[in-house]
């Protein structure tokens, strides 16, 4: 499919030029603009069935990960049309290939378009994983299926290749995307939560084996947390 990161603007655009009756899904509330014989249509975010077993489903998702209820699927008619994207954080779009050999793992917010066979499906994770993780509850989204993916994350992205490597960790809150092929565990750094608020470093996810890692540069809840004093406060009376 034809696309284009406007890397040449300070927080950029995804534009996509697409061919009569192709579809690209979408994060739902993500489109700039759109033109051309071109369609938007919101879909429930689960896969398989209808009626109200599947919105029960999407529901059960959203509830469990904090992902959104719907997705929007974008199709082009007969004449086709153009579309640009936005993520709803201010930083970095990457590109990730999909293939059945080589699928992520994706972190809350992550998600912003996926073309051809792409999709999503929640994995659970382990009830630790779940407690500390802050990212996905007790599921956390997969990639399968074959084509583009596009990733949003708040500040820039360096993109890690670990080979072989032994207890890689990461700061849970930078962390963007990895690939499955890699094992992960996510707990407390500096041992206990004693040993975590000395550091002040929190949740940490450390990283074994071969594959790839998406990184970025800024932490959103730090950043929100910068921004409270500033926000007017509720009355007390």
């Amino acid at each position: 499919m034809d696309y284009n990161i406007e890397a040449n603007m300070q927080f950029p655009l995804v534009t996509y030029n697409l061919l009569p009756n192709e579809t690209v899904r979408i994060q739902s509330g993500a489109m700039v603009y759109h033109t051309g014989d071109t369609q938007l249509k919101g879909r429930l975010n689960a896969n398989g069935g209808s009626g109200i077993g599947k919105l029960l489903r999407a529901a059960g998702r959203a509830m469990v990960s904090g992902e959104s209820v719907f997705i929007t699927e974008v199709s082009a008619g007969a004449k086709g049309g153009d579309l640009a994207l936005a993520p709803a954080v201010p930083g970095t779009i990457q590109a990730l290939e999909v293939t059945p050999g080589r699928n992520y793992y994706l972190n809350d917010s992550a998600f912003l378009a996926m073309d051809g066979t792409v999709q999503y499906s929640m994995e659970r994770q382990s009830v630790g994983r779940a407690i500390l993780g802050g990212q996905g509850g007790l599921f956390v989204m997969k990639t399968s299926g074959e084509g583009t993916l596009l990733v949003a994350a708040f500040g820039s992205i360096k993109e890690i290749d670990l080979q072989d490597a032994h207890d890689f960790t990461i700061d849970n809150a930078h962390v963007v995307a990895w690939e499955t092929s890699l094992t992960y565990d996510i707990h407390l750094e500096g041992g206990g939560l004693i040993g975590s608020i000395g550091t002040g470093e929190g949740v940490v996810n450390t990283f074994n084996g071969t594959g790839k890692v998406l990184v970025q540069s800024l932490n959103l809840e730090n950043f929100a947390n910068m921004l409270k004093p500033f926000m007017p406060q509720p009355s007390s009376n």
